[in-house]
């Protein structure tokens, strides 16, 4: 990078010397030093280059790491390359019969780190890269420094034999740490922010009827908060979870206070209740359908009025369901345990319309179904009212 010593590091706490014997591409020069660039490490030679040296072609493979090729020592032969050293590895894959340490760079980089701090010249030498290093040249180190690599692909390019070298290095040399670390969290969300979360959270579940069966309400809660708590959520990640199941809720409610579905969603509708109703034989998948989408899209009297039973003792543990399928009918609100059916009469229907709620609550009426008819207009504009009479019939069903 410009304006930037490449090398600072390696002035100020020195570097093994990195010694590449007969390299054969000038690519490979630059890779190697773009490695030692990368780890702390800047002194770099160069026994008998096939190519020669200078060479143009190792700058771009340099990425930047011109430097370290500018200063490269050239010699004509390993002894001269090493005539000054004190200490010499010898990096190769195999052992080549001889009695010499072997260590892996995790240790070589131990002990070369307080020599080199002690003054000393210590280097690594790698060998070409069609046939790594030969016998005799081995035998001028002092130890062999090999790699754990897979026994069944050992063959390692020289700048990546190099590149783990210096990761080695950089890691004990400069007691490097990683260079960033995650973004620091919002603080901890308070016990009463959670509170407000699962009030919300619930009330929502609730009003999709999530909680099924109903008995099982309150270990399912349990559960939920649960999971929460086990995320350990920051203030921030609460607020952020509030608002999307927030924006989730009223963009599922949205159309549903007019009692309307969106243009796409209407047109399923449509479709399937016209499948639907060729069909006598059962709650077919259609009527399946059907009944989800009306679940899921209430007109504003069946919201309030479920929510509001939801909520009211009286209505408690007697099985109401909403939105579900009889045979081939969607009722809106059902109890099977007292055979009594909750149906709402629109505030405007065409004649065919009326006449296939009329249809309906006849068949329900000859399967033994109570059939309670509340006009949405009088739920809507009371609520307390229409509870009071639902509160009077229920108890007549029971037995």
């Amino acid at each position: 990078m410009p304006g930037i010593d490449i090398t600072r590091l390696a002035q100020e706490k020195g570097s093994p010397v990195i010694i590449l014997v007969e390299p054969q591409m000038a690519e490979n020069i630059g890779t190697t030093a773009r490695a030692m660039a990368n780890f702390g490490m800047a002194r770099l030679r160069l026994v008998a280059p096939r190519d020669g040296w200078p060479n143009g072609r190792a700058y771009p493979a340099a990425s930047g790491a011109n430097k370290i090729l500018d200063e490269v020592e050239l010699f004509a032969t390993l002894d001269d390359a090493i005539a000054d050293l004190t200490l010499a590895y010898a990096a190769t894959a195999r052992m080549h019969g001889q009695v010499k340490p072997v260590v892996g760079p995790r240790e070589a980089v131990t002990a070369m780190r307080p020599r080199i701090a002690g003054g000393e010249t210590v280097g690594v030498i790698f060998g070409r890269e069609r046939n790594g290093l030969l016998a005799e040249e081995v035998a001028l180190a002092d130890a062999i420094l090999t790699y754990p690599v897979n026994p069944d692909f050992s063959s390692l390019n020289l700048a990546q034999a190099v590149l783990v070298l210096g990761y080695e290095w950089f890691t004990q040399a400069h007691d490097a740490a990683l260079p960033f670390a995650m973004m620091e969290r919002s603080k901890p969300a308070a016990k009463a922010q959670f509170a407000a979360f699962y009030a919300m959270l619930e009330r929502e579940l609730d009003r999709v009827d999530f909680f099924r069966p109903a008995e099982k309400r309150d270990s399912m809660v349990v559960n939920l908060r649960n999971i929460i708590q086990r995320m350990n959520p920051s203030r921030q990640d609460l607020a952020t979870l509030h608002g999307a199941i927030s924006g989730i809720a009223e963009g599922a409610r949205g159309p549903a206070r007019s009692g309307s579905l969106d243009k796409d969603g209407a047109e399923t509708l449509r479709s399937m209740l016209e499948r639907a109703a060729t069909d006598k034989s059962g709650a077919t998948a259609p009527v399946r359908g059907i009944a989800r989408l009306l679940r899921r899209n209430p007109t504003e009297a069946e919201r309030l009025l479920w929510e509001a039973m939801m909520k009211d003792r009286r209505f408690a543990g007697r099985g109401f369901r909403r939105a579900v399928p009889i045979g081939p009918h969607v009722v809106d609100i059902v109890s099977f345990d007292l055979r009594l059916v909750i149906d709402f009469e629109p505030l405007t229907q065409s004649e065919a319309a009326a006449a296939s709620r009329a249809e309906k609550r006849q068949w329900l009426a000859e399967r033994g179904y109570q059939v309670v008819i509340l006009p949405a207009r009088e739920v809507e504009a009371d609520l307390a009212a229409a509870l009071d009479r639902l509160a009077e019939i229920v108890p007549r069903g029971e037995g």
